[in-house]
Protein backbone atom coordinates (compact mmCIF):
# COMPACT_ATOMS: atom_id res chain seq x y z
CA UNK A 1 0.00 0.00 0.00
CA UNK A 2 3.00 2.14 0.41
CA UNK A 3 2.17 2.54 -3.73
CA UNK A 4 -0.96 4.61 -3.11
CA UNK A 5 1.34 7.85 -2.20
CA UNK A 6 2.54 7.50 -5.97
CA UNK A 7 -1.29 7.30 -6.99
CA UNK A 8 -3.56 9.29 -4.96
CA UNK A 9 -0.81 11.06 -2.77
CA UNK A 10 -1.90 9.61 0.66
CA UNK A 11 -1.52 5.80 2.13
CA UNK A 12 -4.94 4.16 3.71
CA UNK A 13 -4.51 3.59 7.23
CA UNK A 14 -4.56 0.21 8.70
CA UNK A 15 -8.16 -0.38 8.66
CA UNK A 16 -8.76 0.70 5.39
CA UNK A 17 -6.99 -1.83 3.32
CA UNK A 18 -6.27 -5.84 3.76
CA UNK A 19 -4.27 -8.64 1.59
CA UNK A 20 -4.76 -5.93 -1.56
CA UNK A 21 -7.63 -4.76 -1.29
CA UNK A 22 -7.95 -0.94 -0.89
CA UNK A 23 -11.52 0.24 1.02
CA UNK A 24 -13.97 1.59 -1.54
CA UNK A 25 -15.10 4.35 0.65
CA UNK A 26 -11.47 4.93 1.49
CA UNK A 27 -11.20 5.63 -2.14
CA UNK A 28 -13.85 7.45 -2.92
CA UNK A 29 -13.72 10.14 0.07
CA UNK A 30 -10.19 10.22 -0.81
CA UNK A 31 -11.19 11.09 -4.36
CA UNK A 32 -13.89 13.35 -3.45
CA UNK A 33 -11.49 15.87 -1.01
CA UNK A 34 -9.31 16.35 -3.60
CA UNK A 35 -8.92 19.91 -4.60
CA UNK A 36 -8.20 19.75 -8.09
CA UNK A 37 -6.84 23.28 -8.17
CA UNK A 38 -3.24 22.11 -10.20
CA UNK A 39 -2.55 19.60 -13.45
CA UNK A 40 -1.59 16.74 -10.24
CA UNK A 41 -4.21 16.94 -8.82
CA UNK A 42 -6.48 16.31 -11.23
CA UNK A 43 -4.36 13.48 -12.44
CA UNK A 44 -4.65 12.04 -8.81
CA UNK A 45 -8.59 12.29 -8.95
CA UNK A 46 -9.04 11.03 -12.27
CA UNK A 47 -7.08 8.09 -10.97
CA UNK A 48 -8.96 7.39 -8.04
CA UNK A 49 -12.08 7.79 -9.98
CA UNK A 50 -10.65 4.90 -12.79
CA UNK A 51 -9.64 2.84 -10.22
CA UNK A 52 -13.35 2.76 -8.79
CA UNK A 53 -14.92 2.31 -12.01
CA UNK A 54 -12.21 -1.08 -12.82
CA UNK A 55 -13.45 -2.60 -9.51
CA UNK A 56 -16.96 -1.68 -9.86
CA UNK A 57 -18.22 -1.63 -13.49
CA UNK A 58 -15.27 -3.07 -15.68
CA UNK A 59 -14.24 -5.69 -13.26
CA UNK A 60 -16.65 -6.45 -10.10
CA UNK A 61 -16.64 -9.04 -8.13
CA UNK A 62 -18.68 -10.45 -5.28
CA UNK A 63 -16.77 -8.40 -2.74
CA UNK A 64 -18.41 -4.93 -3.14
CA UNK A 65 -16.54 -2.60 -0.68
CA UNK A 66 -13.30 -2.89 -1.47
CA UNK A 67 -11.13 -2.38 -4.61
CA UNK A 68 -7.95 -5.19 -5.58
CA UNK A 69 -4.95 -3.47 -6.12
CA UNK A 70 -3.40 -5.35 -9.01
CA UNK A 71 -4.89 -2.77 -11.38
CA UNK A 72 -2.57 0.51 -9.47
CA UNK A 73 0.26 -0.24 -11.47
CA UNK A 74 -1.34 0.43 -14.79
CA UNK A 75 -2.51 3.85 -13.50
CA UNK A 76 1.04 5.07 -12.99
CA UNK A 77 1.57 6.50 -16.43
CA UNK A 78 -1.40 8.39 -16.93
CA UNK A 79 -1.15 9.21 -20.46
CA UNK A 80 -1.27 5.31 -21.45
CA UNK A 81 -4.32 4.14 -19.06
CA UNK A 82 -6.67 4.46 -22.20
CA UNK A 83 -4.18 2.63 -24.36
CA UNK A 84 -4.79 -0.56 -22.30
CA UNK A 85 -7.14 -3.19 -23.90
CA UNK A 86 -10.05 -2.88 -21.11
CA UNK A 87 -12.44 -4.15 -22.95
CA UNK A 88 -11.52 -7.07 -24.18
CA UNK A 89 -9.92 -7.77 -20.34
CA UNK A 90 -13.81 -7.15 -18.94
CA UNK A 91 -15.15 -9.48 -21.69
CA UNK A 92 -12.35 -12.37 -20.33
CA UNK A 93 -13.43 -11.80 -17.02
CA UNK A 94 -16.98 -12.23 -18.20
CA UNK A 95 -15.93 -16.14 -19.96
CA UNK A 96 -14.62 -16.79 -16.86
CA UNK A 97 -17.43 -16.03 -14.95
CA UNK A 98 -19.44 -17.83 -16.99
CA UNK A 99 -17.48 -21.02 -17.48
CA UNK A 100 -17.29 -20.87 -12.99
CA UNK A 101 -21.24 -21.14 -13.42
CA UNK A 102 -21.47 -23.29 -15.30
CA UNK A 103 -20.32 -25.95 -12.84
CA UNK A 104 -23.26 -26.80 -10.34
CA UNK A 105 -21.45 -25.86 -6.98
CA UNK A 106 -21.49 -22.50 -8.07
CA UNK A 107 -24.60 -20.18 -6.74
CA UNK A 108 -23.38 -16.74 -8.06
CA UNK A 109 -22.32 -15.01 -10.97
CA UNK A 110 -19.76 -11.71 -10.76
CA UNK A 111 -17.83 -9.68 -13.53
CA UNK A 112 -19.29 -7.08 -15.83
CA UNK A 113 -23.10 -9.00 -16.62
CA UNK A 114 -24.75 -6.28 -18.03
CA UNK A 115 -22.83 -7.26 -21.22
CA UNK A 116 -24.40 -10.70 -20.71
CA UNK A 117 -28.08 -9.09 -20.43
CA UNK A 118 -27.75 -7.09 -23.37
CA UNK A 119 -26.53 -9.41 -25.67
CA UNK A 120 -29.67 -11.64 -24.44
CA UNK A 121 -31.84 -8.97 -24.65
CA UNK A 122 -31.26 -8.14 -28.26
CA UNK A 123 -31.70 -11.62 -29.52
CA UNK A 124 -34.14 -13.21 -26.97
CA UNK A 125 -37.37 -10.81 -26.91
CA UNK A 126 -38.80 -12.83 -24.70
CA UNK A 127 -36.29 -11.92 -21.83
CA UNK A 128 -36.16 -8.28 -23.02
CA UNK A 129 -37.47 -6.13 -20.34
CA UNK A 130 -38.29 -3.44 -22.96
CA UNK A 131 -40.20 -4.32 -26.19
CA UNK A 132 -38.15 -3.73 -29.03
CA UNK A 133 -40.99 -1.81 -30.51
CA UNK A 134 -40.05 0.96 -27.60
CA UNK A 135 -36.56 1.17 -27.71
CA UNK A 136 -34.97 4.46 -28.88
CA UNK A 137 -32.47 4.96 -31.97
CA UNK A 138 -29.41 5.64 -30.24
CA UNK A 139 -26.83 4.74 -32.39
CA UNK A 140 -23.39 3.53 -31.28
CA UNK A 141 -23.28 1.98 -28.72
CA UNK A 142 -26.13 0.23 -29.26
CA UNK A 143 -26.44 -0.97 -25.64
CA UNK A 144 -27.65 2.70 -24.83
CA UNK A 145 -30.70 2.14 -25.89
CA UNK A 146 -31.25 -0.47 -22.63
CA UNK A 147 -29.96 2.28 -20.00
CA UNK A 148 -33.23 2.99 -18.65
CA UNK A 149 -34.66 -0.75 -18.61
CA UNK A 150 -35.31 -0.67 -14.89
CA UNK A 151 -37.81 2.36 -14.95
CA UNK A 152 -39.62 -1.02 -16.68
CA UNK A 153 -42.33 -3.42 -14.97
CA UNK A 154 -42.50 -5.70 -17.18
CA UNK A 155 -39.41 -8.09 -15.01
CA UNK A 156 -41.68 -7.41 -11.87
CA UNK A 157 -45.26 -8.39 -12.83
CA UNK A 158 -43.95 -11.89 -14.44
CA UNK A 159 -42.38 -14.70 -12.29
CA UNK A 160 -39.14 -16.69 -12.83
CA UNK A 161 -41.30 -19.82 -14.00
CA UNK A 162 -42.77 -17.69 -17.22
CA UNK A 163 -39.20 -17.01 -18.59
CA UNK A 164 -38.46 -20.73 -18.25
CA UNK A 165 -41.25 -22.10 -19.68
CA UNK A 166 -40.89 -19.26 -22.15
CA UNK A 167 -37.10 -20.94 -23.09
CA UNK A 168 -38.55 -24.35 -23.38
CA UNK A 169 -40.96 -23.33 -25.35
CA UNK A 170 -38.33 -21.49 -27.73
CA UNK A 171 -38.58 -22.42 -31.18
CA UNK A 172 -35.98 -20.88 -34.06
CA UNK A 173 -37.88 -17.71 -35.49
CA UNK A 174 -37.89 -16.92 -31.58
CA UNK A 175 -34.32 -16.21 -31.75
CA UNK A 176 -33.26 -12.88 -33.54
CA UNK A 177 -29.63 -14.27 -35.11
CA UNK A 178 -29.05 -11.15 -37.01
CA UNK A 179 -29.81 -8.19 -34.37
CA UNK A 180 -27.31 -5.88 -35.83
CA UNK A 181 -29.01 -5.56 -38.89
CA UNK A 182 -29.58 -1.56 -40.12
CA UNK A 183 -27.83 -0.40 -37.64
CA UNK A 184 -25.86 2.81 -38.44
CA UNK A 185 -21.90 1.99 -37.64
CA UNK A 186 -19.86 5.68 -38.04
CA UNK A 187 -17.27 5.09 -41.05
CA UNK A 188 -14.16 5.48 -38.51
CA UNK A 189 -15.87 2.66 -36.68
CA UNK A 190 -16.67 0.69 -39.92
CA UNK A 191 -12.72 0.23 -41.44
CA UNK A 192 -12.50 -1.42 -38.15
CA UNK A 193 -14.94 -3.78 -38.01
CA UNK A 194 -12.67 -6.53 -39.25
CA UNK A 195 -11.53 -6.75 -35.33
CA UNK A 196 -15.16 -8.55 -35.03
CA UNK A 197 -13.45 -11.64 -36.62
CA UNK A 198 -10.30 -11.57 -34.72
CA UNK A 199 -10.06 -15.20 -33.46
CA UNK A 200 -7.46 -14.81 -29.89
CA UNK A 201 -7.01 -15.18 -26.38
CA UNK A 202 -8.20 -12.71 -24.23
CA UNK A 203 -6.24 -11.90 -21.64
CA UNK A 204 -6.38 -10.26 -18.20
CA UNK A 205 -4.25 -10.62 -14.87
CA UNK A 206 -4.54 -14.13 -13.68
CA UNK A 207 -7.27 -15.05 -16.53
CA UNK A 208 -7.02 -16.40 -20.16
CA UNK A 209 -9.90 -17.02 -22.49
CA UNK A 210 -10.07 -17.62 -25.41
CA UNK A 211 -12.39 -15.74 -28.32
CA UNK A 212 -14.20 -18.27 -30.68
CA UNK A 213 -15.18 -15.39 -33.34
CA UNK A 214 -15.48 -17.83 -35.76
CA UNK A 215 -18.84 -19.28 -34.03
CA UNK A 216 -20.38 -16.21 -34.00
CA UNK A 217 -19.89 -14.33 -37.61
CA UNK A 218 -23.63 -14.27 -38.66
CA UNK A 219 -24.98 -11.20 -36.29
CA UNK A 220 -22.06 -8.98 -37.88
CA UNK A 221 -23.42 -9.65 -41.45
CA UNK A 222 -20.40 -12.23 -42.27
CA UNK A 223 -20.53 -15.76 -43.86
CA UNK A 224 -21.24 -18.27 -41.39
CA UNK A 225 -19.41 -21.14 -42.05
CA UNK A 226 -19.16 -24.63 -39.89
CA UNK A 227 -16.48 -23.81 -37.28
CA UNK A 228 -13.29 -25.75 -37.02
CA UNK A 229 -13.01 -27.79 -33.47
CA UNK A 230 -13.19 -26.12 -30.46
CA UNK A 231 -9.23 -24.25 -29.57
CA UNK A 232 -8.27 -25.43 -26.14
CA UNK A 233 -6.55 -23.11 -24.26
CA UNK A 234 -5.24 -26.24 -21.95
CA UNK A 235 -4.05 -25.21 -18.59
CA UNK A 236 -3.80 -21.31 -19.03
CA UNK A 237 -7.56 -21.64 -19.16
CA UNK A 238 -9.09 -19.74 -15.95
CA UNK A 239 -5.35 -19.31 -15.14
CA UNK A 240 -5.11 -17.90 -11.49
Amino acid sequence: MENCIAYFGRKPGPQDHVLGKVNLAWVRRDRDTEPCDTQESIERYVRAHIFCVLGTVVFPDKLTTSLNSKFLPLLVNFHRISAYSWGAASLAHLYRSLCRASQYNYKEMDSLLILLFVWAWERIPLLAPIPRDQLGDVGIPLAQRWTHWRRHTRYIRRPTAHFRRGLDDMVVDDFIWRPYMGVGVPDDLAANLFMCSTQSPLVSFECIEWHPTDRVRRPFGMQQLPPGPAFDLGHDHCKR
